[in-house]
């Protein structure tokens, strides 16, 4: 990928010598870092080189009677003015000095500070415009025009209101083994930013849990991006998110894909275990007949802060364990609690986030004695 930006945007940190130096070097890294867990090849999903995000956000900057898209500075204490964004994906790259046009001729431009994106592969557009005023029916007006002329939803938002201009969301397939499966994706929610990659991890998902018997447990389940593909591979599904908005969308994913064979319960794992192990009842539990499962694997896919010492001695219950990371930092730390009853037998490398230094990993754990 080649950017003007390159040196001055906080976006992009590690660009020098081009991609596949940058992804190397997260290879690199990693391979040191899980050393002590497996010495094998990781698996290597890589990422377009341009144009790979379907989500983004960006500053809207006012100097004198022009308007511009900013990103903060690599030094954040200034920012950069973005003419253009080889990061995000070719539908919204084509639609950014549209809008920016537009927003400057209809005159909606009055306090609005931010512009985020949200698009589908197939160029479906959500753009939520982030304002310091209140909106009225002149702006909704004048939001409507705009939406039709670009063909995009437009979302307003000012401090306690939301003003939905078609729809506020957008619907993504996404390709997995051959095989299309739809997904609804809400604005100003938690979506998967690098569509490809995002398709690379859930096949090898599945191509880890392959020819496992039984019935699937899955924790922080959040929309259903993994779940849904592995209903297909599993008997039945029982999965566990604390985001009621996430179960809601899962639910209505289950739907989109004709999808039958999933339970989604709206817990956190502490109350999961708690249910589990009879601590504690709970009427979202009430309807479920843990006896109708035959759980021997388990996903999780958590949050940054990783899982804490009780969740993984709950997941070493189960012969499988796959675990989705995006922080190699506490998943270094969780897989010493998981080594005591697990090897782990195979690692991959998810570049959802080129030049920088995150990276997604996922491991396969099998229980010693079956290994």
């Amino acid at each position: 990928m080649i950017c003007k930006h390159f040196g001055e945007c906080g976006a992009c940190i590690v660009f020098e010598n081009g991609y596949e130096a940058q992804l190397n070097d997260k290879i690199l890294l990693n391979k040191e870092r899980f050393k002590e867990f497996f010495s094998a090849d990781f698996f290597i999903a890589k990422s377009l080189e341009s144009h790979y995000r379907s989500r983004s956000e960006f500053k809207v900057w006012h100097q004198e009677d022009e308007l511009y898209f900013a990103m903060n500075n690599k030094d954040k204490k200034t920012v950069v003015f973005v003419e253009e964004c080889p990061q995000v994906n070719v539908h919204i790259a084509a639609l950014m000095p549209k809008l920016l046009k537009a927003i400057k001729n209809k005159e909606i431009g009055f306090k609005l500070f931010g512009a985020d994106f949200l698009s589908s592969s197939d160029g479906e557009i959500v753009v939520s415009l982030l304002y310091h005023r209140k909106l009225g029916d002149a702006w909704q007006e004048k939001a409507n025009e705009i939406a039709r002329e670009l063909n995009i939803y437009i979302i307003g938002r000012s401090r306690k209101q939301k003003v939905i201009v078609g729809q506020d969301y957008i619907i993504e397939s996404l390709s997995i083994h051959n095989k299309e499966y739809k997904s609804k994706h809400i604005e100003n929610s938690f979506t998967q930013p690098n569509a490809k990659v995002n398709e690379k991890m859930i096949e090898w998902a599945l191509d880890n849990f392959s020819g496992i018997q039984g019935d699937l447990l899955e924790l922080y389940c959040g929309a259903g991006n993994f779940t849904i593909p592995f209903a297909g591979q599993f008997k039945k599904v029982l999965a566990t998110e604390i985001s009621k908005s996430s179960i809601n969308a899962a639910k209505a994913n289950m739907q989109l894909n004709d999808v039958d064979n999933i339970e989604f319960v709206r817990m956190s794992v502490e109350e999961f275990v708690q249910a589990l192990d009879g601590v504690r009842e709970f009427r979202r539990m009430k309807e479920i007949d843990m006896n109708m499962y035959d759980l021997k694997a388990i996903f999780v896919d958590p949050p940054r802060s990783g899982m804490d010492a009780a969740s993984c001695r709950f997941a070493s219950r189960y012969e499988h364990i796959l675990y989705i990371s995006c922080n190699p930092e506490t998943l270094l730390r969780d897989l010493d609690i998981l080594k005591t009853t697990h090897n782990v037998v195979s690692m991959a490398l998810f570049d959802q986030f080129p030049y920088t230094h995150h990276v997604e990993m996922g491991v396969k754990l099998v229980a010693r004695n079956i290994a």
